[in-house]
């Protein structure tokens, strides 16, 4: 699977992997499954609750118009909404576990998902897709018209090992990550990480503590000042951001 290297603002540079383009399908046409329901319980509430249906018998062409286009605004508006509050994810690609970033390491923003959600009518509803698909063939980071236009790539959050329940941990709703490169670590990197600390805390074995901080220090290309971080609270810290940058919805 392909890779693209992102170097964030904290000037650490941390490798993603793309989402393949099969992953981007499936999560659209998962997208398309939220837009018939939606559109089934709109289609029961109005005709068989509501009985909605004889009362667009007494309006004019246009008025009937202007009722379905605003039903229609939520499939509309669909992927914008929702990357831009789920930052970066539709409900498909949440549940493909891929999600949208910028490829220049910082958040994206609103005009971001706004360029993407532009591009989406030319190149995917209007034309089969058939241009987006083509796109990320050529693209070397996988991107459809909408990414390149917004300096965006769709990564995977996926990983060889399924999140353990021995890495999650208690995070706070107003938790401050420090390390964000902990998302070069892997799910089984960190289980490893996690089950030697609490070895180590248990039969309070300083040496293997020592040797943890050390190597996250030397992977992380990181250097902490004593005084604000001990051996043990970077352990603890780098297992925290871990958790918070991978683990939001567990």
């Amino acid at each position: 699977m392909s890779e693209i290297g992102v170097v964030t603002s904290q000037n650490v540079k941390i490798n993603f992997k793309l989402a393949s383009i099969g992953e981007r399908v499936v999560a659209f046409f998962l997208d398309l499954l939220v837009f018939a329901a939606y559109i089934f319980c709109v289609q029961y509430l109005f005709f068989q609750v509501l009985n909605f249906e004889k009362y667009l018998q007494k309006l004019d062409q246009y008025s009937v118009m202007a009722i379905i286009g605003l039903l229609g605004l939520p499939i509309l508006f669909y992927a914008l909404v929702t990357e831009s509050l789920m930052e970066g994810q539709s409900f498909g690609k949440k549940i493909m576990k891929i999600k949208v970033i910028k490829i220049d390491g910082y958040q994206c923003g609103f005009s971001d998902y706004l360029s993407r959600w532009i591009f989406r009518g030319p190149e995917i509803f209007m034309t089969s897709g058939i241009p987006a698909i083509l796109s990320m063939i050529i693209s070397k980071k996988n991107q459809r018209i909408g990414d390149i236009a917004s300096g965006t790539a769709v990564i995977s959050l996926k990983n060889k090992v399924n999140i353990s329940h021995t890495i999650l941990v208690d995070l706070q709703e107003d938790y401050q990550p420090r390390f964000p490169g902990v998302i070069a670590f892997s799910d089984n990197d960190v289980r490893i990480i996690k089950e030697n600390f609490v070895r180590a805390l248990k039969s309070n074995d300083t040496e293997i503590i020592h040797r943890l901080a050390e190597k996250i220090k030397e992977i992380l290309k990181i250097e902490v000042d004593p005084a604000e971080f001990t051996e043990r609270k970077l352990i603890e810290k780098v297992i925290e951001d871990f958790n918070f940058y991978t683990g939001k919805e567990v």
